[in-house]
């Protein structure tokens, strides 16, 4: 079993009320009984929301404290990205789940590269909060952008 980002499988949870499906990646979730997540709403934040990017760091400084997740009107929505991570990492560690395949860029499920906080669409090497929460237990994490 796999946790699988929600938006990816056509669920509009995504900032701007959308989604991002892969129809291969809703198959997949279909056919593997997948558990559907997004952490963002999970920890409390609605659908739409203003869009968020983690400023000072990556996943890992924000789990450390040494890192915020602001929207672009600069509010602090640390606490929902937090929340709403270990949510996720809960329900992995309760079904017993190894691996994730969630949304590449994102501040909540991105792996490997997210913005950089400036909301300049520029990229920089770290993990979301999610992502890095998992990491750290073990989980493997990729993207649709892996596959």
């Amino acid at each position: 079993m796999k946790i699988i980002s929600a938006c990816l499988c056509g669920i509009n949870c995504k900032y701007n009320g959308g989604n991002n499906l892969v129809p291969a990646l809703k198959e997949l979730a279909e056919k593997e009984n997948a558990l559907l997540v997004c952490p963002e709403t999970m920890g409390g934040l609605p659908v739409p929301r203003s869009a968020c990017e983690i400023k000072g760091g990556t996943g890992l400084d924000v789990i450390a404290g040494h890192a915020r997740v602001t929207d672009t009107e600069g509010c602090d929505l640390t606490d929902y990205f937090l929340a709403g991570a270990y949510e996720v990492l809960t329900m992995a560690k309760k079904a017993g789940i190894d691996s994730a395949i969630l949304k590449s860029r994102s501040p909540s499920c991105g792996a490997g590269k997210i913005y950089d906080g400036s909301f300049k669409s520029r990229l920089i090497d770290g993990d979301g909060v999610t992502s890095a929460l998992l990491k750290l237990h073990d989980i493997q994490v990729i993207t649709e952008a892996d596959i």
